[in-house]
């Protein structure tokens, strides 16, 4: 008896020398902070790499000055105020009430961006369930009442016996999180969680955008419409004159025909800019989240819309730390990281803590006192012994992971400023062609009136007028169009930019890096 006890009690101590031993050797051949530094470092190298420094020449933008004046007119002077971010509610620059309302409503009432705000609750409470279930022991309580009956063999009562067993424990579990599978796991879920805010943050910054560059689209058919039908009016009246010229044989039917051709296509251009009318008109309304034929929108004029003056350009440095969509990759690079993290740490044993107390009685006075009590306190170790490389190679696919984010982030960085390039570009060649169109309308307006004169005095015929009048219509859809492009492309900046500042800025290095950082 005692032999055995003795051999069971090497056996025992032997064992758990070992397991000591091998938790020792696992716990002192691995730095994940120093590996998950390594991993990082590549993001943290792009932050902080030259064409990314707080410069303007990244945007390919070649002025050196830091307000660059774009019209040389004073009503409509525009300027680039460098280091400025938007304001909160930033198309409330074009001063436009009617335009705020839109924007607003669509705000309120898109399901798309309803939907971002669902998923990114979502997300928010499975990363709190995640914390919650990771980061403290779990504990759940049982309550039960058996009735059951019992053999004359268990019970040793002639005829078995019936009775109730009253049954109540609490269980308490907890594993040990030595290599950060734990947290790495609870940084996958809060990435997961930052990414959606982003997502629902750039699903709202371009809806803005969709709405007000519709409604400025909207708002440039329709005076280009009417333009059109100015044009339209004019060619009809010069076409009636050729007739009755032709009649009296002062004209050929060559340029009757010629003038006829003119007005067909002038009305074969009209359905189609009424089809892209009513197609913006429906976009507005399904961006509102109505049906196109419940809108009550009545569009608006472009003359109710201010140019600003100031354009807010951000640094290249706070642009990475004001733009949802380069926050979303980068919280992507991060939860990559933190897999990587999950994946290094599989290799490695896990310990597991639980505990059970309770009481099991056949009368409920019984419950809780000392006779009819119990408790159990254990503990497991479970480590991979063989698994033919299938750990090693889920660490190979999470790098592989990692560097797909990160070229993901780097390509997202580059396509952002290449948009503010492209829009300050936009907005400084429209301002000159802005200037080219409205000094021709002025010089078609000026030719109108010198025309209408001349008519009123003899000097000219009905035709000549004519001519005049619609050249003044083809110069202002001229006007029109250059200046729609400028407010969408002022549009363009705004949204390039990011929008309003609405976040704190973010540190050079990865949040899971810094969760990394934490297991030292």
């Amino acid at each position: 008896m005692n032999t055995r006890f003795n051999l069971n009690h090497k056996v025992a101590l032997l064992g758990w020398s070992s397991v000591i031993c091998l938790f020792s050797s696992c716990a002192t051949s691995v730095d994940l902070s120093q590996e998950g530094f390594q991993e990082s470092a590549n993001p943290k190298a792009l932050v902080q790499n030259a064409p990314l420094a707080p410069n303007k020449n990244v945007y390919a933008f070649k002025s050196n000055s830091t307000s660059v004046p774009f019209d040389s007119s004073a009503h409509r002077d525009q300027q680039l105020a460098w280091n400025t971010s938007p304001q909160k509610e930033w198309w409330n620059a074009f001063h436009s009430t009617s335009l705020d309302q839109l924007v607003k409503q669509a705000l309120t009432h898109n399901p798309n961006l309803t939907a971002a705000r669902s998923t990114l609750a979502q997300a928010q409470a499975n990363a709190a369930a995640t914390y919650g279930s990771l980061a403290f022991p779990n504990v759940n309580g049982q309550v039960g009442v058996n009735r059951q009956r019992a053999s004359q063999a268990t019970t040793n009562v002639p005829g078995g016996s019936i009775f109730n067993l009253y049954n109540t424990s609490v269980n308490v579990s907890y594993t040990l999180d030595l290599f950060g599978a734990n947290q790495f796991t609870i940084a996958s879920a809060q990435a997961q969680a930052q990414f959606q805010t982003y997502q629902w943050r750039a699903a709202e910054l371009s809806l803005t955008g969709n709405v007000i560059t519709a409604a400025i689209r909207e708002a440039q058919l329709s005076q280009q419409i009417l333009q059109t039908q100015e044009i339209l009016k004019a060619q009809e009246k010069q076409l009636q004159i050729m007739e009755s010229q032709l009649k009296l044989g002062a004209i050929n039917a060559t340029a009757v025909l010629a003038q006829a051709s003119l007005v067909s296509q002038t009305k074969s251009g009209l359905p189609t800019l009424q089809k892209s009318l009513e197609q913006a008109h429906h976009q507005i309304a399904i961006l509102c989240g109505e049906f196109p034929a419940q809108s009550n929108w009545t569009g608006l004029s472009l003359n109710e819309l201010s140019i600003p003056k100031e354009l807010p350009v951000t640094l290249p440095s706070e642009l990475l730390r004001q733009r949802p969509d380069i926050l979303a990759s980068e919280a992507l690079m991060n939860q990559s990281i933190a897999a990587l993290g999950v994946a290094k740490a599989n290799l490695y044993p896990q310990v597991n803590l639980s505990a059970n107390a309770g009481s099991l009685a056949t009368l409920s006075n019984n419950l809780f006192s000392t006779p009819w009590s119990f408790w159990t306190l254990s503990t497991g170790l479970t480590a991979p012994i063989f698994n033919a490389g299938a750990l090693k190679a889920k660490v190979q696919a999470a790098k592989a992971g990692y560097e797909t984010s990160f070229y993901g982030y780097k390509g997202t960085v580059l396509g952002a400023f290449q948009n503010v390039a492209d829009s300050l570009a936009a907005i400084e060649f429209d301002t000159q062609s802005y200037q080219q169109q409205s000094a021709n309308e002025e010089l078609a307006k000026d030719s109108l009136a010198i025309a209408q004169k001349q008519y009123e005095l003899g000097a000219i015929n009905f035709m000549v007028l004519l001519d005049a009048q619609r050249n003044y219509a083809q110069a202002k859809i001229g006007l029109i169009n250059a200046q729609a492009n400028r407010l969408a492309n002022t549009v363009a900046l705004y949204q390039s930019m990011g929008g309003a500042t609405w976040m704190t800025p973010i540190t050079s290095e990865s949040k899971a890096a810094e969760k990394l950082a934490q297991l030292q």
